[in-house]
């Protein structure tokens, strides 16, 4: 099974409402969609969101990137050689981690097909199964709790809750939430870079004597600094997990040998994709400290290969895969099933996906 061609395509889907962090505004998701297809009629398929303000990736950058380098680099290549192909593949771009996970999960589909085994269970097979939480994005307290207890008549058990604007504010948000909810809903944080060291832990100790019952905070400063992390980590109690600090294998082992996070957070568009996070998931493991699996504003395909990871490792204890929850359509026919916030990996060779519809020319 040799690749024979790579493609690009472009999809555009509305969000339910619009998805607010403290970092940007998103009204729908505009991703560019790798078609891999090889010598024997096989298609692989894989996605690429551009989140300029985290990854740096544009869907310009994406097209570049893939059309004029990495393409030219992996025609001809046998699917089976795929630690030949990811060598050329992360040896092609510096950066671009989102266009390198796109063809990354693409590889993978094909490999699965290749094996004509799911690619949860060649990764490792842990669960068939994983239970994402839900976002809720940042607004007044009264609209977030409004959106919490929507998400908790759905089904969902875990709430994300965007803050890091104004920690003043941010702590009403989290007050307001978790009176709405109650103690049986797990509450996590996410402040996207947007506190100073000490501001956090002001913050985050007021939470704790608040009895909050906070079970994570994540990202609560500048991802350059680690020392400001670690300072974070060392002076409150609620576990601390590195987000945008942590991209490849690199940065992982930086963070954990500081010991400056508790937990990590892996997402495929951060880390170039399958390859790279099954480092990163060895990494975590030796130094004894749980992975959250999490995503960008992705469609069911990029959602699907992240789950499909998710499914084969033990040490991924936390998921993040909402998208689909927060997207007004799903183009995807097959990949993963979405039942609320259980998502149900498929049995089907590689990532499971039959066809995208909704995908027009770049």
């Amino acid at each position: 099974m040799k690749i024979k061609n790579i493609s690009l395509k472009h999809i555009s889907i509305p969000l339910i409402k619009p998805f607010k962090t403290a970092l940007r505004t998103a009204t729908s998701a505009e991703d560019t969609v790798v078609i891999i297809e090889t010598d024997d009629g096989n298609v692989g398929y894989g996605e690429a969101p551009p989140t300029a303000v985290i990854t740096g990736d544009t869907n310009g950058a994406i097209i570049g990137a893939i059309a004029d380098n990495i393409s030219k680099q992996l025609i001809g290549e046998e699917i089976e050689n795929i630690e030949q192909i990811m060598d050329k593949l992360n040896r092609a771009v510096v950066g671009n981690s989102s266009a390198r996970a796109a063809i990354d999960m693409a590889v993978y589909d094909l490999f699965g097909k290749l094996y004509k085994a799911p690619i949860y269970k060649l990764l490792g097979g842990y669960r068939d199964t994983v239970e994402t939480d839900i976002t809720v994005s940042i607004n007044e307290p009264e609209e977030m709790r409004e959106d919490a207890l929507r998400y908790v008549t759905n089904g969902f058990t875990a709430l994300k809750l965007k803050v890091g604007m104004d920690i003043q504010k941010d702590i009403q948000r989290v007050k307001a939430i978790r009176e709405a909810v109650g103690y049986d809903i797990k509450i996590r944080i996410d402040a996207n870079q947007g506190w100073q060291p000490k501001e956090a832990v002001r913050g985050i100790r007021r939470l704790e004597d608040a009895g909050l019952d906070i079970e994570l905070v994540e990202q609560p400063v500048k991802a350059w600094d680690l020392d400001g992390l670690k300072y974070v980590t060392d002076h409150v109690e609620t576990p601390v997990m590195a987000d945008e600090s942590m991209f490849s294998p690199h940065d992982a082992f930086k963070i954990l040998s500081m010991r400056a996070a508790d937990l990590i957070n892996i997402k495929l568009m951060k880390c170039g994709g399958i390859h790279n996070a099954l480092k990163i998931v060895a990494i975590a493991e030796a130094c004894g400290v749980e992975c959250m699996l999490g995503s960008m504003l992705e469609t069911k395909i990029g959602i699907t290969a992240a789950a499909h990871l998710a499914g084969a490792k033990k040490n991924i204890t936390r998921f993040d895969l909402d998208a689909p929850a927060l997207l007004a359509e799903d183009p995807v026919v097959g990949g993963l099933e979405v039942k609320g916030p259980r998502l149900l990996l498929s049995n089907k060779p590689g990532l499971g996906i039959d066809r995208i519809e909704k995908l027009t020319d770049i």
